[in-house]
């Protein structure tokens, strides 16, 4: 029982991902690269965050009770925000990195910014998914029985989904972000803030996992309605995605900008 909800619970979370990636990134070297790179930056916002957590953590004491739930809280905040920063780095890197490929070669194809903002996102999701839900897996093999004590027997099944969700909207984050910064619209990186922000406050109601995957799944459906039309999608052009009769959808037919 313990292998079929460890493999249950990691298709779950990763399984959209890794279909992602092998039929939208495994076949193009560069856009792998720009996935690790991606991956990478989350990495280092993970880092600072849990140098921040440890200064804070040493200052309040170690200390229990409220303190300890208003450092969480601060946590929380803290680690979104820096986030957001190394999303907005990577963003001035690649956008760099595109004009500098641009002033050496012309003619040469390069990646459009809708394409990169993708393959980031993709990159931030997976790292942030593998760190958070990684250890909760491992602990699905065994030995013990979930809710044995009173707790939900649901736990491993709904961190899968909120794993899952958070993947999923990384992506979606990181098309709206790339766009608001390509367009100068900086209520779209407000937006994304605000609502990675919310996403992760709802984790503080875990033991109520059905107020949290609702709330989370609906602002995922959301954002990803939102990326889908930024990144140049349509009724019309889901139409034919749907019926397999546009075969350069989205992702193969975007122009650099």
């Amino acid at each position: 029982m313990t292998a079929a909800v460890f493999f249950g619970c990691a298709f779950i979370a990763f399984g959209p991902a890794l279909a992602l990636y092998i039929f939208t990134i495994a076949t193009e070297p560069l856009r792998i690269i720009f996935l690790i790179a991606g991956a990478f930056f989350w990495l280092v916002s993970l880092l600072l965050s849990s140098l921040v957590w440890f200064m804070a953590e040493t200052i309040t004491g170690h200390k229990d009770g409220p303190v300890k739930k208003y450092l969480l809280i601060f946590g929380v905040l803290v680690s979104v925000l820096i986030q957001e920063a190394f999303r907005f780095a990577y963003y001035r890197l690649l956008k760099k990195a595109n004009e500098g490929l641009k002033a050496i070669n012309p003619d040469e194809t390069i990646p459009s910014m809708r394409l990169l903002a993708y393959v980031s996102g993709l990159g931030f999701g997976i790292m942030s998914g593998v760190f958070s839900f990684v250890n909760t897996l491992s602990d699905s093999l065994g030995p013990g029985t979930v809710g044995i004590h009173g707790d939900s027997p649901q736990f491993f099944l709904n961190s899968a989904f909120m794993t899952l969700v958070v993947i999923l909207l990384h992506i979606f984050w990181g098309i709206v972000f790339f766009d608001g910064c390509e367009r100068k619209r900086w209520f779209s990186l407000l937006a994304v803030i605000l609502t990675h922000l919310l996403v992760s406050a709802l984790t503080f109601i875990s033991p109520h996992y059905g107020i949290n995957l609702v709330l989370s799944y609906a602002i995922m459906v959301l954002m990803g309605v939102w990326a889908f039309f930024v990144a140049g999608g349509s009724c019309r052009t889901l139409k034919l995605c749907l019926l397999c009769q546009d075969k350069d959808f989205l992702l193969f037919s975007q122009r650099s900008r």
